[in-house]
Parts: C-alpha cells; sequence; structure tokens
C-alpha cells in the first residue's frame, strides 16, 4: 500500500493518494511531495483508515514528529487526512 501527499508533510484536512488499497494492512510506504518517503503503518477502521507515519526530516531539514492520521474518503473520492495525534 502506498500513501502519497502532495506537499512535504501531512496537515489537518490535506488531500493524499493511495495506491494498491486492496492489500492487506499492516506495513506500507508513505511519500511526500519532496521526495521524501519511509515505511508506515496503516490499519482499516470501518470505512476509514488510521495511519501511523513514523518522526521524519523534510527534503528541506525541518523535522517532523511522528503523528497518527485518520483519512476519510469524502463524498467525491478524495482522500483527506485528519491528526489523530
Amino acid at each position: 500500500m502506498r500513501f502519497s501527499f502532495p506537499h512535504s508533510h501531512a496537515f489537518q484536512g490535506g488531500r493524499l493518494t493511495i495506491e494498491d488499497a486492496e492489500m492487506s494492512e499492516g506495513m506500507c510506504v508513505v511519500e511526500f511531495g519532496d521526495g521524501v518517503a519511509m515505511i508506515g503503518e496503516w490499519h482499516p477502521d470501518g470505512d476509514d483508515i488510521r495511519l501511523s507515519v513514523p518522526a521524519y526530516r523534510t527534503a528541506k531539514g525541518t523535522d517532523v514528529d511522528a503523528r497518527r492520521w485518520q483519512l476519510v474518503r469524502g463524498q467525491d473520492g478524495s482522500w483527506r487526512s485528519y491528526r489523530r495525534s
């Protein structure tokens, strides 16, 4: 499973794309628009997805703390991120 955020970090209400949505839960690739990628973890939560992203450094050198996100699919079919912690 691959989660792609178009910016250098995830943020409240931000869009993302999900590839290989039929994969089983567990480890996944999380990538950001600045080219940084890492291994995260995901689990289904009803129609939503819970995504854990480890701490990382953006391509410009900004440290980003580990976060957990609730990913929600909108009526238009697009996915958005909402911070859990």
